[in-house]
């Protein structure tokens, strides 16, 4: 009888996973994490994926749906998004409360065809960040104002600017009401008293008095709204929005204040020299520049009116170029800059050989020049 052979086992690789545990999922928090950063990319599909993963596990996720409702907005589903939204906001009946105000204030944005829903929304909005505010007062343990803070007050107040801006606006009948410009005073002390100094609320205060015809005080509220930032860098996280940076130049322009309308556009350019308003708002700067050096005789910042109509033509073309290549939604903007550019060909001023960008910026490079002789710009 032969020897009894040993039994051989078969030593497994100790890289081997055990397939018989199952890989742990992300968790709810990684993935809200995850698709939020694909949103700031502007990555809205891969974000879509990831916001459906967690709503597929906690249905009633308000950060979830507020991110979807986003994602929706952004790709221009907006039936969907305003479901979404409406979802977080009472009388939903899984709302959460207190419902979250920047759902709110989405719904206000997407009511444009109904003012005073809109409007409801914006105080609704009011309401909760006021509420938030007072009850970081009661708990008196923060010794100076936080980051935190200070982001609710400013949303407090684009929300009454929001309120503002409908009940101005020409196109609804709110503007005609009696209370109209009473409403507005209100709102924007209110706007004032909640963050004193805020540049869009001296902004919106400034357009108010235009439309009252008190330019004088229109100036004073545009030169104490620009001086607080203009000396930061064009990126300072501290500096307005861009929006809110163009709604100060379209001010300037009313009121003919060339300089500091260019030094404003010459900052949102070193930010972003992709920005089509920027583009218009400055061809429209020099054009009336133009106007102005061809009516008078006289020269504008040093410049002839040959000079600042081609600085306009330019800009207009750059403007037209980056329109049509970007598919901006904004068709009147387009119209007026060829009504604009028909005007200067009919006065013999022509496209420049290079591109538009390139010309736009030699017409204004003295500025600075300009600048350094008196630190601050007259507004008078």
């Amino acid at each position: 009888m032969g020897r009894t052979r040993p039994r051989t086992r078969k030593a497994k690789p100790a890289s081997t996973p055990n397939t018989s545990e199952a890989v742990e999922p992300p968790s709810v928090s990684a993935l809200l994490q995850k698709a939020q950063s694909l949103i700031v990319q502007c990555d809205y599909d891969l974000a879509r994926l990831f916001v459906q993963r967690v709503l597929d596990r906690e249905p009633k996720n308000a950060e979830a749906k507020e991110m979807m409702g986003v994602v929706q907005l952004e790709t221009g589903d907006l039936d969907a998004a305003r479901q979404m939204f409406a979802s977080l906001v009472p009388p939903h009946p899984d709302a959460p409360s207190p419902p979250p105000p920047s759902a709110h204030l989405y719904l206000a944005q997407l009511s444009d065809d109904d003012p005073h829903v809109a409007l409801k929304h914006y105080q609704a909005a009011v309401d909760i960040m006021s509420g938030q505010l007072k009850g970081k007062e009661r708990a008196g343990n923060v010794p100076a104002p936080s980051d935190e803070e200070g982001e609710v007050r400013s949303n407090i107040v684009r929300a009454l600017i929001g309120m503002v801006e409908i009940w101005m606006d020409p196109s609804y009948d709110l503007c005609f009401d009696p209370t109209a410009e009473k409403n507005c005073e209100e709102l924007l002390g209110l706007a004032l008293q909640t963050d004193p100094g805020n540049t869009e609320a001296l902004q919106s205060l400034a357009s108010v008095r235009l439309s009252q015809q008190r330019e004088d005080e229109a100036r004073q509220y545009l030169e104490q709204a620009w001086s607080s930032w203009k000396d930061l860098e064009p990126d300072d996280e501290k500096a307005p929005p861009i929006p809110a940076r163009l709604s100060l130049v379209k001010l300037f322009l009313e009121l003919s204040l060339f300089t500091p309308a260019l030094l404003v556009l010459q900052g949102i350019m070193a930010v972003d020299d992709q920005e089509v308003e920027a583009w218009y708002l400055e061809g429209w700067c020099f054009f009336l520049m133009a106007e102005k050096s061809k009516e008078t005789g006289e020269s504008v910042e040093g410049l002839g009116w040959q000079e600042l109509a081609q600085d306009s033509r330019d800009c207009l073309d750059a403007c037209q170029t980056l329109h049509v290549n970007q598919e901006h939604p904004d068709r009147p903007m387009l119209e007026h800059v060829k009504e604009l550019c028909a005007k200067l060909e009919e006065l013999g001023i022509k496209p420049s050989e290079d591109d538009g960008a390139d010309g736009a910026e030699g017409g204004w490079e003295d500025v600075e020049d300009v600048e350094d002789s008196d630190d601050d710009v007259e507004m008078s």
